[in-house]
């Protein structure tokens, strides 16, 4: 008969708890249980406000947190504050604690990467073992954790390789640690290295993943995709996957394909506010507002208590509104419309006291109501706007941006430009903001009308590549109707004009027309992207007319 041995409880006494619940009796059972276990320094709270306070002033080893905690913030908020602001040390152990056990709840709390969930109900047995197993595991890897939380990757990664023969129990952790290790230094290659030892003996779903990563931080996208197709394929709940996915495509220039799979990934974890922000810039710049708008409201509302709250996501979903209900003349576009407007007021009562965004959301509003056809209110909103306005030097890009569109949407084409040129004048330094300028001064139109225009400037110059002219100058005529100042637009029609007088028919009608369309290029910066291309042909067509 063997004697049983009492399990030493002094492990749990070295430690500080907080449990987080909102039902005071399980609170009270959780501290009784905790103290069964050996523990002494237990704090107790009923919700994430005195939670995430409690944590900002002291150092907890162990969290113990409720899913469902009523109104507010729940325990994925919770988790997703606490990573953000670093107040959860690598040292410390988070676990879930619920009766829930859904799909969308598991996959959602499960991206912020708890240790453990625990399902309700729970007795002491089972908290001792699975927190006893945890707490002896945090023990063995504490001074590579501690390494870690000081950002001393060099140390960290010595215990590592140290402790891999050392402790062979915890050999799949120390690996996927030493991968990331080597990933966060920039040693790509011993990176690698690491993942395919792992996968050479064993094929585990974050080896595959880190090797994914380090493929994509190559460059070597074909082969990271490639992988990450099969990854999906095979393991449908790992959402890290779809979006190094999705990043992969995008690097590959296929956006389309991108979104899909944000889409797809979206489905099976919806909860996801980045991911879902992620979708919804990628179907905007796709031109699918459907997508988009659907994409910026579920990212709205997934940071009602969310450390990622932003006013711009309230802006975007206006924006994405705006543009539905342009064109749309019957109830849905009204009540589209009026939707943008009812998100624009939730946004200001969110974020009071803000000056800035609330002129924003006037220079929103007045362009929303042009489109809804109340022009009277417009106008008026716009007079308010004109006489708060700043500098151009002090406008905020997004501002001038926002303020330019609802200008060409009045008809003050002339202002619009001014001030888009003013704005590339102020940012001139600064590519990606002169590049958002121009694309607003190139196509000031609504997105339905960009896609036919698009659609018309691939046909025209398919029609060109095929010799077809007749045909390409039909279609860029027709593009042109829809965008008249649209600088690739004029060139292309340049192009196939002087195509035309060099085929055999030449007319002075023909060199006519390619003078109009250069003139209407003549303030063209020198900085656009159309410029060279802009002088090119000018001084082509000059040689003709000699």
């Amino acid at each position: 008969m063997s004697i049983p041995i009492k399990k030493d409880i002094s492990a749990f006494g070295k430690l500080t708890y907080l449990v987080i619940d909102d039902f005071e009796n399980f609170r009270i059972s959780m501290r009784h249980m905790l103290r069964s276990c050996g523990a002494q320094n237990i704090e107790l709270v009923a919700n994430a406000r005195p939670a995430i306070q409690y944590c900002t002033y002291n150092h907890v080893d162990v969290v113990l947190c409720d899913y469902n905690l009523g109104k507010g913030k729940n325990g994925q908020h919770i988790l997703e504050e606490l990573r953000h602001k670093k107040l959860l040390k690598r040292t410390s152990l988070f676990l879930m604690v619920t009766s829930e056990t859904s799909r969308q709840m598991v996959l959602g709390a499960r991206e912020y990467q708890p240790d453990a969930y625990l399902t309700k109900p729970i007795n002491r047995t089972m908290l001792e073992k699975r927190l006893g197993s945890l707490i002896e595991q945090r023990n063995a890897l504490l001074t590579i954790n501690r390494a870690i939380d000081q950002e001393n990757y060099p140390e960290a990664i010595s215990l590592c390789i140290a402790a891999v023969k050392r402790l062979p129990r915890y050999k799949t952790w120390l690996m996927k640690t030493l991968g990331e290790l080597y990933f966060l230094l920039g040693d790509l290659s011993h990176a690698l290295k690491v993942y395919d030892d792992v996968l050479s003996q064993r094929e585990l779903t974050w080896a595959r993943v880190g090797r994914s990563k380090i493929l994509l931080a190559n460059h070597r996208y074909n082969e990271a995709v490639e992988s990450l197709n099969e990854l999906v394929k095979a393991h449908p709940d790992h959402m890290e996957a779809y979006d190094l996915l999705a990043l992969g495509l995008e690097r590959q220039n296929r956006s389309m394909r991108a979104q899909k799979v944000l889409e797809q990934a979206t489905q099976h974890s919806p909860n996801a506010l980045l991911r879902q922000k992620h979708l919804a810039e990628l179907a905007e710049s796709n031109q699918d507002m459907t997508t988009a708008a659907k994409a910026w409201r579920s990212t709205v509302i997934l940071g009602t208590y969310s450390i990622h709250d932003n006013p711009d996501h309230y802006i975007s979903l206006s924006h994405a509104l705006c543009e539905l209900s342009e064109g749309d003349k019957d109830t849905v576009g009204e009540e589209l419309a009026n939707e943008a407007l009812s998100i624009l007021d939730t946004m200001l009562k969110r974020f009071p006291d803000n000056q800035a965004l609330e002129l924003r959301s006037q220079i929103i509003k007045c362009r929303i109501y042009s489109v809804m056809g109340q022009t009277n209110k417009a106008n008026s909103i716009l007079v308010s706007v004109d006489g708060r306005f700043p500098d151009t030097g002090c406008i905020p890009l997004e501002t001038g941006l926002d303020y330019a569109k609802t200008l060409f949407q009045l008809g003050h084409e002339s202002e619009a430009k001014k001030l888009l040129d003013d704005l590339a004048t102020s940012l001139n330094d600064d590519a990606y903001a002169v590049k958002k300028i121009e694309n607003l001064l190139d196509e000031p139109v609504s997105f339905r009308l960009k896609i036919n225009a698009r659609s018309l400037n691939r046909e025209g110059i398919s029609a060109f590549e095929s010799g077809d002219l007749n045909a390409a100058e039909d279609i860029f005529t027709k593009a042109l109707e829809i965008i008249p100042d649209h600088p690739a637009l004029n060139l292309n029609q340049v192009q196939v004009l002087i195509k035309k007088h060099a085929s055999g028919n030449s007319s002075e009608k023909l060199i006519e027309r390619c003078k109009q369309h250069l003139d209407r290029l003549s303030d063209l910066p020198e900085r656009h992207r159309q410029y060279r291309r802009y002088v090119a042909l000018k001084r082509k067509l000059q040689a003709l007319t000699l």
